[in-house]
């Protein structure tokens, strides 16, 4: 099983929240992503680590659940881990809970493709980065998850 890391801790604040009182769908995606890019630094992979590879990734699907509403005031944290190496790809599960009760009010799911931006096509995830994923992850798998 792969490490979970800390990488988003915030505030459920009135503006975040729609008509309904809970904060809305736009917020929840606006968290994961900064979430995202707080993940990669966290194994070794800045964007210094990107830019010497030539290569970075591009988000090729997300997928959501959300389990309870998140009401103004709370405060939340995102854990999130990789879970999957591919030979173009890589796959992380993120969780959004209340910092307070560690309820779990949100999961996502998603999957990045590495992505050449000389050729504006997918590419092979270079060695370095692999490395430092497999390190995290474990092991790697050999099929990619597109």
């Amino acid at each position: 099983m792969s490490t979970w890391f800390e990488t988003y801790r915030g505030v459920v604040h009135p503006w975040m929240c729609d008509q309904f009182g809970h904060l809305n769908v736009r917020f929840y995606a606006h968290i994961f992503d900064d979430s995202g890019f707080a993940l990669w630094p966290m194994v070794g992979v800045g964007r210094l680590a990107f830019e010497r590879a030539g290569a970075h990734t591009v988000v090729a699907r997300t997928e959501t659940d959300f389990r309870a509403e998140l009401p103004p005031g709370r405060f939340i944290v995102v854990r999130s881990r990789f879970e999957r190496v591919g030979s173009k790809s890589v796959g992380y599960v993120q969780e959004l809970r209340d910092a307070d009760t560690d309820q779990l009010h949100a999961e996502q799911r998603v999957v990045e493709v590495f992505f050449d931006p000389r050729t504006r096509a997918s590419c092979p995830m270079p060695d370095a980065i692999r490395e430092a994923l497999e390190r995290t992850v474990g092991t790697s798998e050999t099929d990619d998850m597109r």
